[in-house]
């Protein structure tokens, strides 16, 4: 069964390029209202953005949600640590993983399902530079084949 999208927010373009996604995991977000009314806007970046797992809770770090522009007094802090909801079993198993070198959660993009802003969270190990130039390489090449049938048309 496939997975509703209504419409995705923001996606994180440089968790693909530094990491290896091993693992995806689809998760709620704890959000005040001016915080779902900014991301209604698209005011948000989830670029230098990661989750940690502390006292069995996953919490989301600098994601940024910029302040609603028609709030008055109770507006959000862009910055604030935001909570995940996962389950006890899905905490178990990524904590287990994120216990080994290298790995970390990496939120991948954020967007709306059913009316609820949902977000995907990677499993990811960090790539080396030469795994990055790998990745370039066959970025361009890719690029290259499709220039090459479209001309062919």
């Amino acid at each position: 069964m496939a997975i509703k999208i209504d419409k995705i927010i923001s996606i994180n373009k440089k968790a693909k390029f530094n990491y290896l996604i091993e693992d995806e995991l689809e998760v709620g977000i704890v959000l005040a209202g001016t915080e779902v009314k900014s991301i209604r806007e698209g005011k948000i970046n989830l670029k230098d953005s990661y989750a940690r797992i502390k006292n069995n809770e996953v919490y989301l770090y600098q994601m940024h949600v910029s302040p609603y522009s028609h709030a008055y007094y109770e507006n959000h802090d862009p910055l604030k640590i935001r909570k995940l909801l996962l389950n006890k079993f899905e905490i178990k198993r990524l904590s287990s993983k994120v216990t080994e070198k290298g790995y970390a959660l990496i939120p991948l993009n954020i967007y709306f399902r059913n009316g609820k802003v949902k977000l995907t969270l990677g499993l990811a190990k960090g790539k080396r530079l030469h795994d990055k130039r790998e990745t370039l390489r066959k970025k361009d090449a890719q690029r290259e084949l499709d220039r090459a049938k479209k001309d062919n048309k």
